[in-house]
C-alpha cells in the first residue's frame, strides 16, 4: 500500500488541481449609470452580454466582499453615499441592502477589508476617507471614522485643495494608504478591523513629487513594494514600503508615455500590478489611449518600461486582471465597452482576445468566483 500512495498522487493531483481552477469569473462593472455584470470564461477570454445587476445612482467605483455575498458601491454624487447589495449567487443579480453617508462629497473609490469587517472609502468632492462597519448580515453600519484632509498644491486647475482618490489597505491589514491628488499626498492611516476604525499614523503621509497628483495606489504581492500613478504629470512612482512602520520611500519615477511620445496634454488614471509580481500597468487616457505596460526585477525590484497597448482601447478610466493572470480586462469609458487582452506571461505584453461587450461608461471592472 505505502508502495502505490506516491503512484495515487501523481494520477489524481491533476484532477484536484483542475478541480480548484475556475473555468470563468463573474464580473461586475461599475459605470456612470447602474451595476452590470458579465461571465468572463477563462479558456478563451471570451465575455458574455452584459446584464444588468442593479440601479444605483453614477455607481463608479464597486468593491466584492470576501466571502462573494456582498457588493458595495459608491454613489458618486454630491452628497455621496455607500450602498450595499447582496449576491444572488445563481443569477449574479444585486439586492440593495441599505445605504450610508460617505462622510464627505464626490465618492469616487473604495475597498472592503480581508476580514470583511469594514469598507473605506475615498471621497474626490471634500478630499475626505471614511470607513464603515460592515454588519453580519451585509448591511452598513455608521460611518466609523471620516478624516478630512487639507493643504494644497502646485497645479492652479486641481490642486487648490484636497481631492482623496483612492484608498487601500496593505498585505498585514495594518495600514491604509489614501491618496489625494489635490495635495500630492499619499495619507497614512493605521486601521483597526475590529473597530472598523482609522487613526493618522506617524508620519501621516508619503509626499509625491509637486504637481503629480497621486491617484491610485496598488500593492506587490510580496506587500514590500507600492506603486502610485501621478494622474497629473503621467508618471509611475515606485516606492518601498516598510511594513512594521506604515512608511513609504520613493524609489522611481517613470513616464509612462514612450521616450519619443512629445507630451500633450492627457492623464494616467488607473495602475494594477500583475498577480505573479513580474509586471505593473498603467492606464494612459485621452489622447494616448494606452495600457503602459512595466516589468519588475525580481531580484531588485526595480522597474523598467517594456512597451503600450492601443487596440481598441478608448478613455481606459480602470482596468483589472482577473486573478489567475491570464486575462485583463479594459473598461473603455470614452468607447462603451469592456475589452479582453491575454497577458504574455514571459514579457507581460497584452494581445486582444477579440472579445468585448458593450456598456456604458465603464469605469471599474471587479472579478467574483462562481460556486461550482
Amino acid at each position: 500500500m505505502k508502495r502505490l500512495l506516491p503512484l495515487l498522487a501523481i494520477l489524481f493531483c491533476p484532477l484536484f488541481a483542475s478541480a480548484q481552477t475556475p473555468e470563468k469569473y463573474r464580473v461586475y462593472l461599475g459605470t456612470g449609470k447602474n451595476i452590470y455584470h458579465t461571465d468572463l470564461d477563462l479558456k478563451d477570454g471570451t465575455m458574455t452580454k452584459a446584464s444588468l445587476a442593479a440601479e444605483v445612482a453614477n455607481p463608479s467605483f464597486i468593491a466584492i466582499h470576501p466571502n462573494n455575498k456582498f457588493v458595495y458601491s459608491v454613489s458618486e454624487v454630491n452628497k455621496g453615499s455607500i450602498v450595499a447589495f447582496a449576491v444572488d449567487a445563481k443569477t449574479g443579480n444585486l439586492t440593495q441592502l441599505n445605504s450610508q453617508s460617505a462622510g464627505g462629497s464626490g465618492p469616487c473609490h473604495l475597498v472592503v477589508d480581508p476580514t470583511g469587517k469594514a469598507v473605506l472609502a475615498a471621497n474626490y468632492g471634500s478630499g475626505s476617507c471614511t470607513s464603515i462597519p460592515i454588519n453580519a448580515d451585509g448591511s452598513l453600519g455608521t460611518p466609523a471614522s471620516v478624516h478630512q484632509h487639507k493643504g494644497k498644491s502646485i497645479n492652479p486647475g486641481n490642486q487648490q485643495g484636497p481631492h482623496a482618490h483612492s484608498i487601500n489597505l496593505d498585505k498585514a491589514n495594518k495600514f491604509a494608504f489614501c491618496a489625494d491628488l489635490g495635495i500630492d499626498k499619499v495619507v497614512v492611516y493605521r486601521f483597526d478591523a475590529e473597530k472598523a476604525t482609522l487613526t493618522p499614523n506617524d508620519p501621516p503621509a508619503f509626499t509625491t513629487p509637486a504637481g503629480s497628483g497621486p491617484r491610485h495606489f496598488a500593492f506587490h504581492p510580496d506587500g514590500k513594494s507600492a506603486y502610485i500613478n501621478g494622474e497629473i504629470n503621467m508618471t509611475l512612482i515606485v516606492c518601498d514600503y516598510d511594513g512594521a512602520k506604515g512608511v513609504l520611500t520613493q524609489k522611481q519615477v517613470l513616464s509612462t508615455l514612450p521616450k519619443d511620445e512629445t507630451r500633450k496634454k492627457g492623464s494616467t488614471a488607473e495602475v494594477v500590478v500583475h498577480p505573479s509580481g513580474k509586471f505593473v500597468y498603467v492606464s494612459n487616457r485621452d489622447p494616448y489611449n494606452t495600457i503602459a505596460v512595466f516589468a519588475i526585477d525580481a531580484k531588485t525590484g526595480a522597474v523598467s518600461a517594456v512597451g503600450h497597448e492601443a487596440r481598441g482601447i478608448k478613455t481606459p478610466r480602470n482596468f483589472a486582471i482577473e486573478p489567475t493572470g491570464q486575462y485583463m480586462l479594459v473598461g473603455n469609458q470614452g468607447g462603451k465597452s469592456v475589452i479582453s487582452f491575454r497577458i504574455d506571461q514571459a514579457t507581460g505584453l497584452l494581445t486582444p482576445t477579440g472579445s468585448s461587450v458593450e456598456v456604458g461608461s465603464p469605469v471599474c471592472v471587479r472579478f467574483m468566483s462562481i460556486a461550482k
